[in-house]
């Protein structure tokens, strides 16, 4: 596997550990995210004329999916407004670590063992899908779930060390973190030798020139993206040179059999799911099942819920294990009547978790699809709201008045269809490679289950 070191490159070191890039950023971000609180809260009820809704789900959606996941993994983890608050709480400072010795805000208590996962994470973000329509056209809702977001990570900082709130709980850093696993950036030390000789461990426990990793990860054990969020506070501490931001193959994650897990799993199901269903009510002809999705607590929106939730943890799951199952029949029946060895293959449980994995770069394809969808037909949004933020007659910039005109309409189902066919055939390579660890027959029914979702999507998407 091909992989290049950034950090070799003149500048690249000595800006990122430089703090005033990031803190910068950051605070930027912050600033725009209370803003877009405010609008929420204040502003014009019309959500395309809303800078809380035309910033946040255009903008930072758009930014988002179709560039920092793909090509940075988490990158936006390592600037993302939400923790910051409660970390400088937290902390007690600001930029580098504090010198003072006086007792600083919160309890510093450890996350419990049993919900070391991201099974919280998996239902948060069930639940705000549950109430997606809602929040992507309602600028109140939208500033609610913003400022209760906002609020829950300053309150986790205080009664939990280091970002609980982020590793744990945090509906965006939950899929960012599986679909983290396909970019072709990673974090990783050059040496895992100078790491086990090393018994200060600073890049988990900090010293004067960074903190201890955020996420409580020990760098010298990686071997996923999933749950280093690029903070680079190791390349500070670590006294060795032994950091390294690699430039690596996109998806060399997946084919990695160490760190798999039943909780990553069902969250692959979850984003495929997701986007399936976002396409059907958001895209597709059926009214109906538009107005279940937004008339929240109707009896229609109880059966469009329980729908919801049954198709993405049940249905999917289910037909997938399907697959799953038949695949594994498959490769034994050509062990029974084969000369050539073959390794004993896995339970049926082991199977359906690795197998999973597969799903990964066609979820990630399913929801750039899908953002291609309303991104470019609403982008032109932006200039108005960023203009008149509020909705009350401003023109800061002149653009207030700019007519709603949808971009590349012509070309965006031919995109659409070379994302989710790319997707499809990643999908496809990526469980003839898992396979490979018993048999490659068994990927067959994994694929054709790929080839049908594909199949849905287009239908929905493209037409």
């Amino acid at each position: 596997m091909t992989r290049y070191d950034l950090t070799r490159l003149p500048l690249v070191e000595p800006l990122l550990r430089n703090r005033w890039p990031q803190f910068v950023t950051t605070s930027i971000a912050l600033g725009g995210f209370v803003f877009a609180i405010i609008a929420g809260m204040v502003g014009t009820p019309v959500g395309s004329r809303n800078f809380g809704i035309v910033s946040v789900w255009i903008g930072w959606w758009a930014l988002l999916m179709l560039i920092a996941v793909p090509f940075f993994g988490r990158g936006w983890c390592s600037i993302c407004p939400l923790p910051a608050p409660g970390e400088w709480l937290q902390r007690g400072a600001v930029l580098g670590p504090s010198t003072g010795t006086g007792r600083r805000p919160g309890l510093g208590l450890r996350w419990p063992n049993r919900l070391r996962n991201i099974w919280l994470q998996n239902g948060a973000f069930a639940v705000i899908a549950l109430l997606s329509v809602v929040v992507l056209t309602t600028p109140s809702v939208t500033a609610v779930v913003l400022a209760a977001l906002l609020v829950l990570a300053v309150v986790m900082s205080l009664i939990f060390e280091r970002r609980a709130f982020c590793r744990y709980l945090c509906p965006v850093g939950g899929f960012i973190g599986l679909y983290s696993q396909l970019a072709p950036i990673e974090l990783r030390v050059k040496d895992p030798a100078v790491c086990a000789c090393h018994t200060q461990k600073t890049c988990y426990t900090g010293n004067a020139d960074g903190y201890g990793c955020p996420w409580q990860v020990f760098p010298g054990g990686l071997v996923k993206n999933t749950f280093c969020g690029l903070c680079v506070e190791c390349l500070r501490t670590c006294p060795h040179d032994n950091i390294a931001i690699n430039l690596r193959d996109f998806g060399a994650d997946l084919s990695n059999p160490a760190g798999r897990r039943l909780d990553e799993a069902f969250k692959a199901f979850i984003m495929l799911g997701s986007a399936m269903a976002y396409s059907a009510v958001m895209l597709g002809p059926w009214g109906a099942l538009k107005s279940a999705a937004y008339t929240v607590g109707s009896a229609a929106w109880v059966i469009y819920a329980a729908a919801f939730l049954v198709f993405i943890f049940v249905v999917l799951p289910g037909l997938f294990f399907t697959a799953v199952v038949v695949g594994r029949r498959l490769s034994q029946n050509l062990a029974e009547n084969s000369t050539t060895k073959t390794r004993r293959p896995e339970g049926k449980r082991q199977a359906f978790i690795a197998l999973s994995y597969a799903l990964v770069p066609l979820g990630l394809a399913a929801w750039i699809a899908f953002s291609l969808s309303f991104v470019f037909a609403n982008l032109s949004y932006l200039s108005a709201a960023l203009s008149d933020p509020m909705g009350w007659g401003w023109n800061l910039f002149g653009t207030a008045r700019v007519n709603w005109t949808p971009y590349l309409t012509q070309f965006v189902p031919i995109l659409q269809t070379i994302v989710l066919v790319g997707g499809l055939i990643w999908a496809g390579a990526t469980a003839q490679r898992i396979a490979e660890e018993t048999s490659k027959m068994r990927s067959l029914p994994v694929i054709v289950f790929c080839l049908i979702v594909t199949l849905v999507l287009l239908g929905l998407l493209v037409g």
